[in-house]
């Protein structure tokens, strides 16, 4: 149980982390990048990948059911 708990905290941290880098990220629209450009860079910084990871960790946890 506390196991889960601490992942489900990783998972969240990591998720706030990379939306924080997410929307920290579009400021990058008004320099005069594309969309493309901007889907291309999030998709190769370590920063937003967090994102990603948590929701995958924060995900598995939710949907998977406890033992009894």
């Amino acid at each position: 149980m506390l196991s889960r708990i601490m992942l489900f905290l990783l998972g969240f941290s990591l998720m706030t982390i990379g939306f924080t880098y997410l929307i920290i990220y579009l400021n990058l629209i008004t320099f005069g990048y594309t969309i493309i450009d901007y889907l291309k860079y999030i998709f190769t910084h370590i920063g937003s990948l967090c994102t990603f990871i948590g929701l995958i960790i924060v995900s598995y946890l939710v949907f998977k059911g406890e033992k009894k």
